[in-house]
């Protein structure tokens, strides 16, 4: 396949996704979008392409800003209230690293957004607590991660 035939494909790919995903995979998109965008920063800040890596970090910032302004302060006004605050902190971070060519920063805004995705998709919707009988048989890797209130109020925090 010809790059421009798989460049094609992998953007029809990424559109059937967004068009056909619950809003709970919505948002872990948007996190692996961030991830992605900011880990090619890194490569674009060692390589020293300026234009480029500004660009990552540009749509990186942009990510963060929908993650932070779908945000529904109704549902439970301080944990929004803390989410927000955390996106601020990733955004100042991406700031920084883009001005001072910073991978520390990179690395830190980066690696808060994978912290927070690997929360969100533990908070799935269908997630399920084992029962007693179920968690016996099962491995402690294996085991569902109980939803708790917290977590059921996050998977409604967001305006998707």
């Amino acid at each position: 396949m010809s790059g421009f035939g798989a460049k094609a494909y992998s953007k029809l790919g990424l559109h059937t996704d967004v068009i056909t995903a619950d809003p709970h995979k919505m948002v872990a998109m948007l996190f692996d979008g961030a991830v992605v965008s900011i880990e090619r920063g890194k490569v674009l800040l060692a390589a020293g392409n300026v234009t480029q890596r500004c660009e990552a970090i540009s749509l990186a910032l942009e990510i963060v800003e929908n993650l932070r302004v779908s945000i529904d302060p109704a549902v439970d006004p301080v944990f929004a209230g803390r989410l927000n605050s955390l996106y601020h902190f990733v955004t100042m971070r991406l700031l920084q690293a883009n001005v001072r060519r910073d991978a520390r920063a990179l690395d830190e805004a980066g690696r808060i957004l994978a912290e927070l995705r690997g929360a969100w998709m533990r908070i799935a919707p269908g997630a399920r607590a084992a029962s007693p009988a179920e968690a016996a048989r099962s491995p402690a890797a294996s085991r569902p991660v109980p939803v708790a209130p917290v977590a059921a109020r996050a998977l409604s925090a967001y305006q998707v």
